[in-house]
């Protein structure tokens, strides 16, 4: 590495309690998306504080932010995530399960490391931007609401993303990789069915059941599933049930839906009959119906020109390093979960023979954390979740890195999850992970010809133009 960029790297470690401290304040916030206020105001605060411009509220949503330094082109973005989950609540750095408040949030996706890591790179490559005078402005975007709001589709159709030249962030995992392939895209609708409320066995005629409504709905839609494509998927929750009283005819019932396709113009058009669905069972049960519509998110577009890009870099600064008091936390961990000894790796669900090396490469470091950077993976790789990653990929060219942050075979969501987002395990992914995504980001900046050739490689994968899930009109709002 040239020195001005090992120098950038350097800072990143000076850095790293204020990146740790950040990382465990937004653990301990654990605010639900779209109501990160707290974590929102406390990454402004430190951005301000360490020299950015800040923007807040950007695209109308109240716990968005933008974070800017530098002037001109190229302009690099970095993106950061920092809501968490309902029913995680956890005490940090236990084995076991340990709720510290029930029923309470928790950062079961370890979004307080992303969110952090994201801003340890964004310092690593202003102080290169100030120690080479180089041209270029680093911008951090503060995204909400990634579990449920979907913030960056949101901005995706404001045509946020269309100002910059590439688009880096990361995710924590169990393994360490450079992301390829496809994803899912997905939209939500909540619909809310209304009739009229009658005493069921003295004057079931008078009545018009909400509740049969959502039941007509389930049925048509599990017909559906017989004529939609073998990647697509339907789920749904009754999340208000019309009230407990059999022997009352419920006026009033309401079921969310989520359409996943793996091509964004798929989920709309599947959504549709979702909607037709809908208007059928009003019909049948002569009662009206409100549809409000949640969120939505695209699939991911691949850029290999990036994908080298980090992936050489990650080469270079090599993975995390545990002690044996993290070793022996993760493997007493990995007890606590069936799949620990699954093939880590997007690469591995598609692709028998690497997911052979992959096997080959953790039982050779024998020990429950992938201490080890998985080899390149460039094949057909596809991710049946989704991500609003995937809406920002769809306007410029973007990549993405895993970095371990838990167990091999973890599950997503769970309170493993939210154990390891608070000790040092975790703190170790988030600054790995802002060393390699400032050292990719400086590769863009100081050699334009590779942004060309993203450039180029974006505009042959986007040649049909993205298809925005968000409607024109709708706002970023949850379900009720």
């Amino acid at each position: 590495m040239a020195n001005e960029k090992q120098n950038a790297i350097a800072f990143i470690d000076e850095k790293k309690d204020l990146v740790c401290e950040v990382a465990d304040k937004i653990w301990g916030y654990a605010e639900l998306s779209l109501e990160e206020t707290r974590s929102a105001a406390l990454y402004c605060e430190v951005l301000e504080r360490e020299g950015f411009a800040v923007e807040k509220g950007i695209c109308n949503i109240s716990t968005a932010f933008s974070a800017s330094y530098g002037a001109g082109r190229p302009v690099i973005g970095i993106l950061a995530e920092y809501d968490a989950l309902s029913g995680l609540s956890q005490k940090g750095g236990s084995t076991k399960h340990e709720p510290l408040a029930e029923g309470g949030t928790g950062h079961g996706c370890g979004h307080n490391m992303l969110g952090a890591g994201a801003f340890a790179a964004a310092l690593g490559v202003k102080h290169w931007l100030e120690e080479t005078g180089h041209a270029g402005t680093v911008i951090l975007y503060g995204c909400p609401g990634e579990e449920g709001g979907a913030a960056q589709a949101f901005m995706a159709r404001d045509g946020l993303w269309k100002q910059l030249d590439a688009a880096l962030t990361w995710h924590p995992e169990d393994c360490n990789e450079v992301v390829t392939g496809s994803c899912n895209s997905t939209i939500q609708v909540q619909y809310t069915f209304r009739g009229v409320a009658s005493h069921a066995a003295g004057a079931p005629e008078l009545g018009r059941s909400a509740l049969d409504a959502v039941e007509l709905m389930n049925v048509g839609v599990q017909f559906l599933r017989e004529h939609m494509s073998d990647r697509a998927r339907i789920h749904y929750a009754i999340t208000d049930a019309g009230g407990r009283s059999a022997n009352v005819v419920q006026p009033q019932a309401r079921v969310l839906y989520m359409v996943r396709s793996n091509r964004v113009d798929e989920a709309v058009r599947l959504l549709k009959r979702v909607d037709k669905i809908a208007d059928g069972a009003a019909l049948m049960t002569e009662t009206d119906y409100e549809r409000k519509f949640i969120d939505g998110t695209a699939d991911t577009v691949t850029n290999r020109t990036l994908e080298d890009v980090v992936y050489r870099n990650f080469e270079a600064l090599g993975v995390p390093r545990y002690t044996e008091g993290e070793l022996s936390f993760a493997a007493a961990l990995k007890a606590t979960y069936e799949g620990s000894e699954a093939a880590p790796g997007v690469g591995s669900r598609a692709d028998a023979e690497y997911a052979a090396e992959a096997q080959r490469l953790r039982k050779e470091h024998g020990h429950a954390m992938n201490d080890f950077l998985l080899p390149r993976f460039t094949g057909d790789a596809f991710n049946p979740g989704s991500t609003d990653v995937g809406d920002v990929s769809w306007l410029c060219p973007t990549v993405q890195a895993h970095i371990a942050a838990w167990p091999n075979g973890c599950p997503g969501h769970s309170w493993q999850n939210v154990s390891c987002g608070a000790t040092s395990i975790g703190h170790k992914a988030a600054v790995h992970a802002g060393k390699v995504l400032c050292a990719s980001a400086i590769d863009l900046f100081a050699d334009k010809s590779l942004l060309e050739q993203a450039r180029a490689e974006f505009a042959k994968r986007t040649a049909e133009g993205y298809v925005c899930p968000i409607p024109p009109d709708a706002a970023p709002t949850i379900a009720d």
